[in-house]
Parts: C-alpha cells; structure tokens; sequence
C-alpha cells in the first residue's frame, strides 16, 4: 500500500516538472501524509504545500506549485458546508460518526472529504470543492434527524477548532510517557499504540516511543484524539516536569 502511493506521489511530482501548472491530491489522511514526509527526499525538488481548508485540520491536500513558478496564484479546491438539525427541539445530539456515515452512505470515497467538526447544535465539512453541490442538495437526514446542509462563503467567527489546556507531571518528557499520562494509559499500552503505528508527530509516523516533542508540534493519536505539545511549564518540588499540552476538543 505504501508503496503504491509513494508510487503515485513520484507520478505526481514528475508530472508538475513536465507540465508546469498546478496539480492537486484528493484529501490525505495521516497514513498518506506520512508517506509523503517519508518519500519527500526521493521526489523532485518542487514547491509545495499542504492544507486542509482551515488551520488545525488535520486532513489535508497537497498542492504542487507556487505562484512564482506558474506565474499566477490558485486556491485549493475546498468548500466548507455546514450541517445543522432543521429544528433544534427536535434533534437527536449528533457525533462525528453519525455525520460521516451520513456522507459516506450518499456513495463518496472519503478521500473526498476532509475533517468534520462538530460545534454544538452544527458540523463543519470541508471536502472537495466538486462535491460541495450534491452534498448541499443531497444531505437532508443524519441518523433521524432533518438536517440542512449550506455552503459557507466564510468560516464561522472565532477559532473552529478548540484547545483545552492541560498540565501533566512527567518524570522524563518522552512521547510515550506523554500519551499515557494524557490519555490516562498504562506506560504499557502506550507504547503498544507507538508499535501499531498509531501515533503521528506533526503528520509523521513516530514509532520512537522516546521521541522527545518540540513546542508546537501536534501529536495525533488514531483513536484517542490530537494535542499540541506547548512545553515544561515549570519543575514540581520533587523534580518532575509540569509540561503543558493543549487539547484538541
């Protein structure tokens, strides 16, 4: 499988370096984005760039070019719709998981989809910008609840994605010892979720359960959520460290 995509992604850049224009993936999911970090020193010197419609998504398009070298600027093919009950009073309370099975089951590959955020009583979906109509006009029921589905010119005020403070106390601050204590796992199992290859630091596999994070780096756990590493907030009396995290909620 990595090597298929791998495969695709050398495709890809050759292409760009022949014709020269913009070229775009579909949305990529951890695993995806993981193997282009890995294969990014074998691929054509070549600009690029990665977003997902909106800061913190952790889905993502890979955009070859730049408006340097193709001389003019394009935006990435995302629209961003939101979903919402048609009445609240009626309205089941509705999870990530109900809204994606809603999308999946109108037929799309979710490559087509980026990340959905729920926001109280509405959920935002950015996917490709082709699919937005059908999507708007099709989606009219999530589990058994009526839904209106709209697209948005602009994001909704203030910050879509929210961060939840949180203060651990590590004896060594290690990538492992972090997931555990964040998470509220044994060492044990922790490191397991290292070995299954279900932790990524900033869209890398990290399969060192020594690694030690750098501020601002996000740390995905397939599973368990997402956290922004901050840093050592301060040494406790007995010496361990208070380090801070932010938490993706």
């Amino acid at each position: 499988m990595e090597d298929s995509q791998e495969k695709r992604f050398q495709e890809l850049f050759k292409r760009y370096e022949t014709q020269g224009v913009y070229l775009f993936t579909h949305f990529l999911d951890l695993a995806g984005l993981s193997v282009l970090q890995r294969c990014l020193p074998r691929l054509p010197r070549v600009p690029y760039t990665l977003f997902g419609g909106a800061e913190g998504c952790e889905r993502k398009m890979l955009r070859l070019g730049s408006e340097e070298e193709c001389g003019y600027e394009q935006p990435f093919p995302i629209a961003c719709l939101r979903i919402a009950p048609a009445s609240a009073r009626f309205a089941e309370k509705l999870t990530h998981r109900d809204f994606l099975g809603a999308l999946m089951n109108l037929g799309f590959e979710r490559e087509l989809l980026g990340d959905i955020v729920v926001r109280e009583e509405a959920a935002y979906l950015f996917c490709e910008e082709r699919i937005a109509p059908y999507i708007a006009q099709s989606l009219t029921q999530v589990r058994r609840t009526t839904v209106r589905c709209e697209p948005l010119e602009k994001l909704p005020e203030g910050n879509l994605f929210r961060l939840e403070r949180q203060v651990v106390q590590l004896s060594s601050v290690r990538a492992d010892a972090l997931v555990a204590h964040v998470y509220k796992l044994s060492r044990s199992d922790a490191q397991a979720l290292f070995n299954q290859g279900r932790v990524f630091v900033d869209g890398r596999e990290c399969r060192d359960t020594g690694y030690t994070p750098k501020p601002g780096e996000i740390l995905s756990v397939r599973g368990f959520g997402r956290m922004k590493y901050v840093g050592v907030d301060s040494l406790s009396k007995k010496g361990k460290s208070n380090t801070a995290v932010e938490l993706f909620v």
